[in-house]
């Protein structure tokens, strides 16, 4: 993880994926506003790779649309959930709070 300590992490991030129609739509949306690398690989273990050795996520990330997501692209939004339980609980210390708004229901 980056060695510069928590106080130049971003306090919040929204991102809107109410509108994207696809996966690769969806690493854009990422790459943009996590401020991925150039070379950032648009695919699920690029991500992680990003998130846990490249960048540093904010203290709070909101989704905003997430249902989405959901129903649009079922297994990116699952993906999702799990990497960021996944972070959280590998990386305490970097613990990222995600908002799921417009969860569709369990």
């Amino acid at each position: 993880m980056n060695s510069l300590g928590n106080e130049s992490r971003r306090k919040q991030v929204t991102l809107d994926v109410s509108t994207i129609q696809d996966s690769m739509e969806l690493h854009s949306l990422l790459k943009k506003e996590l401020e991925l690398s150039d070379f950032y690989g648009m695919n699920w273990d690029a991500f992680w790779d990003a998130i846990t050795g490249l960048v540093e996520l904010p203290e709070t990330l909101i989704f905003e649309g997430w249902n989405h997501i959901e129903q649009k692209l079922p297994k990116d939004a699952q993906m999702l959930i799990n990497i960021f339980k996944d972070f959280n609980e590998q990386y305490p210390l970097w613990k990222c709070k995600v908002v799921y708004k417009n969860k569709l229901k369990p």
